[in-house]
């Protein structure tokens, strides 16, 4: 494969995560939305209970900040007058994202001003505490994964991610739609977006594209549509990469003993060289490839049981010519 470039997100802004999110955290606007040109710094959230305490050391200004029961308590029980409004326009003014409460709470009209006076969004979310956590959390890994374009197809055979690649018109897409057919699922034709999230890699498909696969000499075609729901995956972990070339045969590793690797955003990822001639099933090849990783990822390696069996042959040959029968 050649070198590909990599895409790295060092910041969000307010703006794109709510527009994008609003619905999936259930997110509402709560005062004025000035704050929406603020950038998220990290991938990372924080609940300012300990500020709100008046410790200010460490505190992760460039996060979300989360406040959930805990902090709502603090806020109608124990915080009060000018120590309460110290506290709240500090909070303000360290240049925080925004903030999000939690359990659809009715948001204290003080909290709304300190935060109009600073320009801070406040967003209000019907999800509770945690599960607003884990979402977000797991909204704000894949944002800001690092990502490269692939050119090939990824399939999801059997519950192996397989990425195939080669140059163009060797029969990657036909390929694919064979394995569609045969009830492998569809990730991307053509253009493969791949992040590394939390060091794994996830495989999706340009929105334009998505579902959708070009076969030379038909045009485009949409998988659901032909082979059902099923034969569409919106994104698949990245198992295997199947590199089609036209090598000879013979420089080719005949007994798969040998397991190269391909390095993506950091991350080696097995490759396999599959040779394309005529008459070869490549689909076939294909499938039988990925259910080989699947298998060697469950503790069965077909070639090394062979190799194994090849050498006890071999000692077992090798001890029946030396017995004295045979002086």
């Amino acid at each position: 494969m050649k070198k590909a470039i990599v895409r790295k997100v060092d910041q969000i802004s307010v703006s794109h995560f709510y527009e994008t999110y609003r619905s999936a955290l259930g997110l509402q606007l709560l005062n004025s939305p000035l704050g929406m040109g603020r950038k998220i710094l990290q991938p990372t959230l924080n609940r300012p209970g300990l500020a709100l305490a008046g410790y200010f050391s460490y505190f992760a200004h460039e996060r979300i900040q989360i406040f959930g029961a805990a902090e709502m308590s603090y806020l109608s029980t124990t915080l009060h007058g000018e120590e309460r409004a110290e506290r709240l326009r500090w909070l303000m003014k360290e240049d925080v994202p925004c903030l999000i409460f939690s359990r659809g709470a009715e948001v204290p009209a003080d909290v709304l001003r300190h935060a109009d006076d600073f320009s801070v969004c406040v967003f209000r979310s019907t999800l509770p505490t945690m599960k607003l956590v884990n979402q977000t959390t797991i909204i704000l890994e894949n944002e800001f994964a690092e990502s490269t374009t692939v050119h090939g197809c990824m399939v999801d055979v059997r519950g192996v991610g397989v990425l195939i690649t080669g140059k163009s018109g060797i029969g990657k897409s036909e390929i694919s739609l064979g394995l569609v057919e045969r009830g492998s699922s569809l990730v991307a034709d053509d253009m493969v977006r791949i992040r590394n999230i939390s060091g794994q890699l996830v495989a999706t498909s340009p929105k334009l594209s998505s579902g959708f696969i070009e076969i030379r000499g038909i045009g485009i075609i949409n998988v659901t549509n032909l082979f059902g729901l099923k034969a569409y995956r919106r994104q698949k972990e990245v198992d295997l990469i199947i590199n089609l070339t036209d090598s000879q045969m013979s420089e080719i590793d005949r007994l798969g003993l040998s397991h190269q690797t391909t390095d993506i955003l950091g991350v080696e990822v097995e490759r396999l060289n599959l040779p394309v001639a005529p008459g070869r099933d490549m689909t076939r090849l294909v499938e039988v490839a990925a259910l080989g990783r699947y298998l060697r990822e469950s503790g069965y390696d077909m070639a090394g049981e062979f190799n194994k069996r090849l050498h006890n042959e071999i000692k077992v040959r090798k001890n029946l010519s030396i017995t004295p029968d045979n002086f």
